[in-house]
């Protein structure tokens, strides 16, 4: 069986310790890429209909009214299958204490019983907020491992820390 990491991930406009920088790759991309090369497996990568906007401070708005409206984001794929994974990486940033809605919208698609879901996300300092809490409420079935919270401005120096982290959770 084999593993899948399936990531969402802003490029562009990120908060960076206390100011707005433009990264051409999203953090929760680059800690991504990390697992899949310390594990191996298939990366997915989130990608909404909808785009958010390219100005940080509104895609901020943009995520608060989605939360509140517990919306579910049209995505532009979906994996034909997930049968085949056994163990699923989840990844997100840390959008107002939790996973952005388009995440629930991806796992909300699939059965994840049986599955164990390992989730990774990258933060300014808010951790894993309640997204443990959530993906137990929302992938029934499924194992959910004690996740890794990366400090964002720091995701592009992680590799060994989630290569660790990862290798422990397969």
């Amino acid at each position: 069986m084999a593993n899948l990491i399936v990531y969402y991930s802003r490029k562009g406009q990120n908060y960076w310790n206390g100011s707005i920088v433009d990264l051409a790759k999203g953090n929760t991309e680059r800690v991504a890429e990390f697992i899949q090369k310390a594990v191996g497996g298939d990366l997915f990568e989130i990608e909404t209909v909808r785009e958010y906007s390219k100005d940080y401070m509104t895609c901020t708005e943009e995520a608060k009214a989605e939360l509140r409206e517990n919306a579910r984001p049209e995505l532009k794929k979906y994996l034909d299958s997930i049968d085949q994974y056994d163990t699923i990486f989840v990844g997100y940033p840390n959008w107002w204490g939790t996973m952005p809605m388009c995440v629930y919208t991806f796992l909300e698609h699939y059965d994840l019983t049986g599955k164990k879901i390992v989730p990774f996300c990258t933060n300014e300092g808010s951790g894993m907020g309640g997204s443990e809490r959530e993906l137990k409420k929302i992938c029934k079935g499924a194992e959910i491992a004690s996740g890794l919270s990366i400090h964002g401005a720091e995701a592009s120096k992680s590799e060994g820390k989630a290569a660790a982290w990862a290798k422990k959770n397969v």
